[in-house]
């Protein structure tokens, strides 16, 4: 009998989820390009990265100092979670604007990398308190970072210029 009522459980709990999943999925998909925009994390000193951030990829800094400029973990979510908007972005575009598949690869490829290197650092930061390697991979995810916003950047050069300025306000 117990056995009957903890598998209802389980099985209500996961459709649950799933729809739960459902809705957000529905409503991340409806929204607009300016409420994207919005959600992306600022005050994290993301134009200390690179000089010509968000036009150009790369990094002018050590490992120590992007740790610094990032302001540790608090850069590491803000990156995460800008990853995860950018992701959105780049399926906001190739619903909306139609551009070259191989550049939105590149972007979702980007974010997607990302956010898994982020997620590694942070749980690496949890356990070792910024330890040499969490501050190299820090620097890895920072000049990932850098190299998607040029990307978006690119993209939006080439193919929605309306966008751009609200784009670059927003990094």
């Amino acid at each position: 009998m117990i056995l009957a009522i903890f598998q209802i459980a389980a099985v209500a709990l996961i459709a649950l989820y799933f729809v739960i999943w459902r809705l957000r999925a529905h409503r991340r998909s409806h929204q607009s390009w300016e409420a994207m925009l919005v959600r992306l994390r600022h005050g994290w000193n993301a134009g200390e990265l690179s000089e010509h951030f968000p036009w150009k990829e790369g990094l002018n800094s050590s490992p120590d100092e992007t740790w610094e400029r990032i302001r540790g973990m608090h850069g590491l979510w803000a990156m995460y979670r800008n990853a995860g908007i950018m992701l959105e972005l780049a399926d906001f575009a190739a619903r909306h604007i139609g551009a070259d598949p191989a550049l939105l690869d590149t972007l979702r490829t980007d974010a997607t990398q990302i956010r898994l290197c982020a997620l590694q650092a942070m749980v690496g930061c949890v356990f070792s308190q910024a330890s040499e390697n969490v501050r190299m991979r820090s620097f890895q995810v920072a000049s990932m970072y850098t190299g998607m916003a040029a990307h978006m950047t690119e993209f939006l050069q080439n193919n929605a210029e309306v966008a751009l300025p609200s784009f670059v306000a927003a990094m």
